[in-house]
This record gives C-alpha cells, sequence and structure tokens, in this order.
C-alpha cells in the first residue's frame, strides 16, 4: 500500500483531479473583461485580450482528457481532437501576437504598418493551421491516445512534423510576447496596479515557454530512442495550468485592483468629512437621510452637498480676522502652510458655530473667501480631528488679538 506520492506525483494527482480549475480562472477573467470588451467593441486592443481569453479556454476545455475522449468518440475519428487542441494551441499564439501588436501601436492601429503585421500574423498562423490539419490527415495514428499522444507519435511520419510545428508556433509567439511584457513591464510611469499585471502576464507566459521546453526535451528524447515522457505527461501539463492561472490573474488584476481602490478611497473621503459634518449637522439640526442601499459615490455627493449646503449660509458668521490671527498662530508652531490654512479655517468655523449657537446674530467681519473653504472641506475636516492642535492654535490666536465680540 502506498503511504505517500512524491512530489511529482502529487502534483500531476492534484492537476488530473482538479483540470478545470485553469479554465474556470480564465472564465472568471473573460468575465470580469467582457463587459468592457462590449461596450468598447471598436477597441483592437480590448478584441484581442478578449480573443486570447476565449481561445485560452477553449484550449483548456478541449485539451482535458475526458473532452479529447468524447471528441474522438462523436467524430468517430482516432485522435481528431489532436489537431483540434493544436489549432487552438495555434490560434491562442495568434492572438498573443494581436494583442501585442494592438499595445505597441495605439490609436495608430489603422496605419498601413499595423495593418501589415496584422495581416502577416493572421496569415502566418493561419496557414499553420491549415499544414496542422493536412499532416493529420497524411499520417497515420490508429491508436487513441488521450494523455501521451505527443510521445507516442513522435517518430510516426507526418505527426512526427505536426507535433513539431505546433510547439515551435507556440514557443515563437511566447518568447516574443514574453520580450515585449517585460520590456513593457520595466516602462517609467505606469499605475501600479497595471504593473503587478504584467507581472503576472510575464511570470504566465515564462511558464509557457518551461512548458514548450519539457514538451520538445520529451520528444526529441524519443527522437534519439530514450524515455522521457513523464517530461510531457506528468510535468508539462501542470506548468500549463499554472501559465493558464498567472496569465487569468494579469488580466484579471489591474481591473479588480483599480476598482476596489476607487471603492476604497471613495469610503475614505466620506469618512474624511465625518467631523466637518457632525459639526455642520449640530448646527443644522439634522443630517443626510440614511439610504439603505445607497453606493459609496451616492453616499458621498450627498454628504459633501449637505457640507456645503450648510457652510454657504454659515460663512457670514466668520471671522476673517480671527482666521488670518489663526492661520499666523498655526506657523508660529510649526505647521506648514496648508496645514496652517487648514487649521485656521476649522478655527474660524469653531467660532462662528459657537457665536451661532449664542444667537448673536449678525454678520461677520467680511472678506473670508468661501470658495476657498468649500473646495478645502477635507483638508478643514481632518484639521477638526485634532482637537489638541485646534486649542493650541485657537488659545494663541487669542492672544494675538482681542476677542470676538458680540455682533
Amino acid at each position: 500500500m502506498r503511504l505517500a506520492l512524491s512530489p511529482s506525483a502529487f502534483v500531476t494527482d492534484f492537476y488530473t483531479s482538479f483540470w478545470w480549475i485553469p479554465t474556470l480562472v480564465l472564465a472568471s477573467a473573460l468575465a470580469v473583461k467582457l463587459p468592457t470588451i462590449v461596450r468598447l467593441w471598436k477597441d483592437p486592443l480590448l478584441r484581442a485580450v478578449g480573443g486570447l481569453l476565449l481561445l485560452a479556454c477553449a484550449v483548456f476545455v478541449f485539451v482535458a482528457p475526458s473532452t479529447i475522449a468524447w471528441t474522438n468518440r462523436v467524430t468517430g475519428v482516432p485522435n481528431i481532437a489532436a489537431p483540434l487542441v493544436y489549432s487552438l494551441l495555434t490560434a491562442f499564439c495568434g492572438s498573443c501576437l494581436l494583442l501585442i501588436i494592438a499595445w505597441r501601436n495605439g490609436p495608430s492601429e489603422r496605419s498601413p504598418t499595423t495593418r501589415r503585421a496584422r495581416r502577416l500574423v493572421v496569415t502566418s498562423y493561419g496557414a499553420v493551421i491549415v499544414a496542422l490539419w493536412l499532416l493529420f490527415a497524411l499520417a497515420d495514428v490508429p491508436v487513441e491516445r488521450l494523455r501521451d499522444l505527443d510521445t507516442y507519435y513522435a517518430t510516426t511520419p507526418f505527426m512526427r512534423e505536426e507535433i513539431l510545428l505546433y510547439l515551435l508556433a507556440h514557443c515563437v509567439a511566447v518568447l516574443i510576447t514574453s520580450r515585449l511584457l517585460w520590456n513593457w513591464v520595466r516602462t517609467d510611469g505606469l499605475d501600479g496596479w497595471l504593473r503587478w499585471g504584467l507581472v503576472f502576464l510575464g511570470g504566465g507566459y515564462a511558464m509557457n515557454l518551461v512548458f514548450d521546453a519539457l514538451k520538445l526535451t520529451a520528444v526529441a528524447a524519443r527522437w534519439g530512442g530514450h524515455d522521457l515522457d513523464w517530461l510531457s505527461t506528468k510535468a508539462a501539463p501542470p506548468v500549463a495550468g499554472l501559465s493558464a492561472v498567472l496569465i487569468a490573474v494579469g488580466f484579471i488584476l489591474p481591473h479588480i485592483g483599480q476598482y476596489l481602490q476607487d471603492r476604497w478611497r471613495v469610503r475614505l473621503a466620506h469618512r474624511e468629512l465625518a467631523p466637518l459634518y457632525q459639526l455642520l449637522r449640530s448646527v443644522h439640526g439634522s443630517g443626510v437621510p440614511r439610504l439603505l442601499r445607497a453606493a459609496p459615490e451616492l453616499r458621498l455627493i450627498r454628504r459633501e452637498t449637505f457640507i456645503r449646503d450648510v457652510l454657504l449660509p454659515l460663512a457670514r458668521h466668520l471671522d476673517e480676522d480671527l482666521r488670518s490671527r489663526a492661520q499666523d498662530a498655526a506657523l508660529a508652531l510649526g505647521h506648514p502652510p496648508e496645514r496652517a490654512s487648514a487649521l485656521a479655517a476649522a478655527v474660524a468655523l469653531l467660532d462662528a458655530v459657537e457665536h451661532r449657537r449664542d444667537q448673536r446674530g449678525g454678520d461677520g467681519s467680511g472678506g473670508v473667501d468661501t470658495a476657498r473653504l468649500l473646495r478645502e472641506i477635507g483638508a478643514v475636516s481632518r484639521a477638526l480631528r485634532r482637537r489638541d492642535a485646534l486649542d493650541q492654535v485657537r488659545a494663541r490666536a487669542g492672544a494675538l488679538g482681542p476677542a470676538r465680540g458680540p455682533r
């Protein structure tokens, strides 16, 4: 009775049992990108991404042993799944190159050079697909092989050429794509999420090169009369699965990461306005009605609108002389200019709220830049969180000038 598995056997058994994991991950990446692809269908870059993910999903669906057996059984042709899988993989290679062409040329994608490059890729890889089917028609492959067809028929005339052709076509495309991706990663000024996405994509395509190396080594060993089939049947499939997962993550990460980052910024901005909102709520007597299913963006807009609506009538109570003294005091206490300005505005605002509560009425001393105050509500709200700093500024400002009297 076998009590333990070797690392190679464990990986092989795991991958055999969870063959569909790469397919599900790739399908998830396609689902995430699909709304944008449909909405911006004329964008060649998005079309290339959609085609690449769709073909990658198809490869992993049809390369599964159960699907291979079903395809052979339905068609009644032994091993006909082989040229089908090879064709899908070749089309995937072409889509990789089309993606790179769309990325490198950007807005100039309609230029003659770009059109020639795209035609060259489509023609070349289309010709490879046609050749794969012609070679299969000429080959004699009567014995069905679900897992080791590449090595089993590695020395069979015409099938030998077919196997070598699909591997070389795949290797060339992946090599070019990997090189260009790693060059892109080193470009200055990239968004952080995009850079990490490119790192995962580069890692995925690098794993594809490992896959090609394992397959070619196993096939070449057969040509020399040696048996290294385990490289093709046991080592290569898990590498392909890992490659698919890395590529899918590379496409998903910039989209999901930017979405989560934007949501976090909205929530942070909403929370940042809480001190100012609570202060003005005490002036107004009520706040923004709660909406249970309101989006974070809507809650932020409603809070900002409430703050500005309450600030406008309150601005006539602001004491510009107090604000000026408070800014001098904050600067004297060592606060940087922007922070000092926010603290001074917060001091003047607190003073206005207190005098309004005391019902002292009347206009302020005038000259307050209300528009600037409305633009800086975030900084003022942050200043209100530091009551110790506010108290120090208020005390020093009071010592610099007369206390505010009744109006």
